[in-house]
């Protein structure tokens, strides 16, 4: 069998047996001919049939001096798993070579988490006698509340807020809309910053009446001054942690987690694609898990 009758036999496969999106789909073949195409290059002549798990750990070192992630390292790896168990499946094979193959171990970066503790110094520190703190109150409150991303804070509109239920309608990614709850402090300060504050604002830019979050000469703040806000509100608490906008979407997803709270609802909440990506935040409590290896192992009560 050669590589290109076995691509397209492999393609017919994920198409009408495995009924993949054609997204996956073409990711899988690109991940096989990859693993072709570094053959070709090491000038390595042998089909399909008659690799064996050396050539397979060959490429991924290969892939590995290239300075390939290891995320993209075990991508290969599973997208070459599919297309043998193609063949195996088809009985074109007896053994698996990927079988024993090893992933690279993948190690995530645990994201920065605020206490909340540390979300109520700040919250404390905001001067809410001045306008601007009036809406830096209700932005804090927000992104914690909601786990916004801070593009779809700064991209929120009067016409998604849903108060009175209970919910915001947000636009995610790749523009995809979600229904998330906001909790009632946040509900407060959102109503107090429409009605007293932006309502009295004499100038707003056209194109920007039903943005939630404006700066001083009426246009929606930018990325970057949200961020500016949180800095200068850390530094005013006197938290010394690097934190960012995006911090408090990581707190709230971590908090929830923590509290029990199902992995499915987080990620449908924080519009994750994968569930994958939500799961990190099953990782984050550790002095909660050496708090309760402490009290409940048999080993530990000495």
């Amino acid at each position: 069998m050669t590589w290109p009758a076995a691509l397209q036999q492999f393609r017919a496969y994920l198409l009408y047996e495995r009924s993949l999106s054609p997204n996956t789909l073409e990711a899988y073949l690109n991940d096989v001919q990859k693993f072709v195409q570094y053959l070709e290059l090491e000038q390595i002549a042998v089909g399909p049939l008659q690799i064996r798990r050396s050539h397979l750990e060959q490429f991924i070192m290969w892939a590995n001096k290239l300075g390939l992630e290891a995320s993209s390292q075990a991508r290969l790896i599973s997208g070459l798993r599919a297309f043998y168990k193609f063949l195996l499946v088809e009985d074109l094979l007896d053994e698996d070579p990927t079988e024993m193959l090893e992933s690279p171990r993948l190690h995530r970066k645990m994201p920065d988490v605020l206490s909340v503790h540390d979300i109520q110094k700040m919250l404390a520190v905001i001067d809410l006698s001045q306008p601007q703190g009036v809406r830096n109150r209700a932005i804090i409150e927000t992104l914690y509340a909601c786990g916004l991303r801070v593009s779809e804070l700064v991209h929120l509109r009067i016409t998604d807020l849903y108060l009175e239920a209970g919910f915001l309608k947000v636009l995610g990614k790749n523009n995809k809309e979600r229904l998330v709850p906001i909790g009632g402090d946040a509900v407060k300060y959102i109503r107090m910053y429409l009605d007293h504050i932006r309502a009295k604002q004499e100038h707003i830019q056209p194109g920007e009446e039903n943005i939630v979050f404006l700066n001083n000469r009426g246009a929606r703040l930018s990325r970057v001054m949200v961020f500016l806000i949180v800095k200068e509100l850390a530094e005013l608490a006197g938290i010394s942690k690097n934190i960012s906008p995006h911090t408090f979407r990581h707190s709230f997803a971590t908090h929830l987690v923590e509290g029990g709270a199902d992995l499915k609802a987080v990620q449908d909440m924080l519009g994750h694609e994968s569930i994958t990506t939500t799961e990190i935040y099953t990782h984050l409590d550790t002095e909660y898990l050496k708090e309760t290896i402490y009290l409940y192992h048999p080993r530990m009560k000495m």
